[in-house]
């Protein structure tokens, strides 16, 4: 098979007047924005899990896409995933991609099989990663699907399972190095518990913060020069995730004095799993210093799972990326669309439709991100919320030289006080006026 997607050409930036839905209407890779391109902002990469494995199952009914690509033996199969995934990153002008190892090779009846299938795909990986000119974000691994780890993998209650777990984390940190990779992630798919009734929560916790600093150690051994995230997820499929969201993963990595190691892979949907808003778990890393790389998608609010849906909200993106660039920017991470086409969307075509308009939305989001920045009201209505802490008692406060006896004082000779507004609509309003006025 010479085309996996013949009918799909190369997708390219048109304009916002374009009609043409395999065109790119606001994503243009080369526009410079604050001094880079926009494909140097947003380093878009493709999910091989999503993108290249769902066939559209859900927990009330089975596939609807076929993804064996013209293949029937499960090695050929992988081989036409490989050289289908790069021919979509190349249709896409997609510089990235993000794994599991168990996407890329089936697992074998043992360890030592499942590895040598690894390998042999990871040689055709690194022969079309050179062709296409693509390069890999992050690998991981698939902790959570086998059957053998229902009670987690680095939390398990049994020993057996964390030293099979360890070593299949030995072999993805090996491929990821093989490839170039500039980061690997933790995903603790099943790291939590059902009920404490079973549960030994600290030791559980204890054997996580072991593997990591393993994980550390041996990749740092072996020459890795990436950056390791972990990925907030407060539940599903376990009743309660340790790495509930990024305040309690900070809290963890702190604890076990893994907080230099670490940085956060922030996802949209987890954050809203959590309760949170996207923005919000992008500020918590970002001022905690541990803002990462970023899992691009979105939830339906209406259901109550990890739907991981393509991000079309261009408020939410504009958030997102507002956060981003207050951060910093991407170093090694970027935006990975961990986001698949819905069930019913099961055409070949429907995946390109699907990237074009999560990119189309993060490029608007950028756009409209500086513009707020540019704008400058926003920050400076934040700036003089707070200029009470530049002098006088609040720089006494920020300097740490007042005490308890200073502030009583202070308090007691100043007398009632008045809190000011906060002004939410008007912000919001000032919001509407970059990303719609004239």
């Amino acid at each position: 098979m010479s085309e996996f997607y013949p009918t799909i050409p190369k997708i390219r930036y048109e304009g916002s007047k374009s009609k043409n839905p395999l065109a790119f209407r606001f994503y243009n890779p080369e526009e410079v924005i604050a001094g880079k391109t926009m494909r140097d902002h947003l380093k878009f990469a493709m999910s091989y899990w999503h993108t290249m494995c769902a066939e559209g199952t859900d927990m009330f009914g089975s596939g609807t896409i076929n993804k064996k690509f013209g293949a029937v033996d499960v090695m050929e199969v992988a081989k036409n995933k490989a050289k289908a995934s790069f021919e979509l990153m190349d249709k896409l002008d997609i510089d990235y991609f993000c794994f599991h190892d168990r996407d890329i090779a089936p697992e074998g009846d043992t360890l030592a099989e499942s590895n040598e299938r690894l390998d042999e795909i990871a040689n055709l990986i690194e022969e079309l990663m050179k062709k296409y000119n693509k390069k890999l974000l992050w690998g991981t691994a698939n902790l959570f699907s086998n059957k053998r780890y229902m009670n987690g993998a680095g939390t398990s209650c049994e020993a057996d399972v964390f030293a099979f777990a360890a070593a299949q984390v030995k072999k993805a940190l090996e491929i990821t190095v093989r490839l170039g990779g500039e980061g690997y992630v933790f995903w603790g798919g099943r790291e939590g518990y059902e009920t404490l009734l079973n549960t030994d929560m600290a030791l559980e916790q204890d054997n996580m913060a072991k593997l990591m600093r393993m994980a550390v150690d041996y990749a740092r051994s072996i020459g890795f020069t990436g950056d390791f995230y972990i990925e907030p997820k407060p539940k599903e499929p376990m009743k309660h995730q340790y790495d509930f969201d990024v305040s309690t993963v900070i809290a963890f990595l702190r604890k076990y004095g893994l907080d230099k190691d670490f940085k956060m892979n922030v996802e949209a949907n987890h954050a809203t799993l959590a309760m949170h808003t996207f923005q919000h778990e992008l500020r918590v890393a970002s001022v905690n210093g541990m803002f990462g790389s970023v899992d691009a998608n979105r939830g339906d609010l209406l259901l109550g799972w990890d739907t991981d849906q393509f991000p079309t909200d261009v408020y939410d993106c504009t958030f997102a990326m507002y956060e981003i660039i207050k951060a910093g920017g991407f170093t090694k991470g970027g935006l990975n669309f961990d986001a698949k086409a819905r069930r019913a969307s099961n055409a070949p075509e429907d995946v390109f439709y699907s990237y074009i308009s999560g990119m189309d939305a993060f490029a608007l989001g950028l756009k409209m991100a500086y513009k707020m920045i540019d704008d400058g009201r926003i920050e400076g209505f934040v700036k003089d919320r707070y200029s009470s802490f530049k002098t006088g008692i609040g720089a006494m406060i920020v300097s740490g030289n007042a005490d308890m006896v200073k502030l009583e004082e202070y308090a007691l000779a100043k007398g009632d006080v008045q809190a000011l507004s906060g002004r939410q609509e008007y912000l919001e309003s000032i919001v509407n006026d970059i990303l719609f006025g004239q």
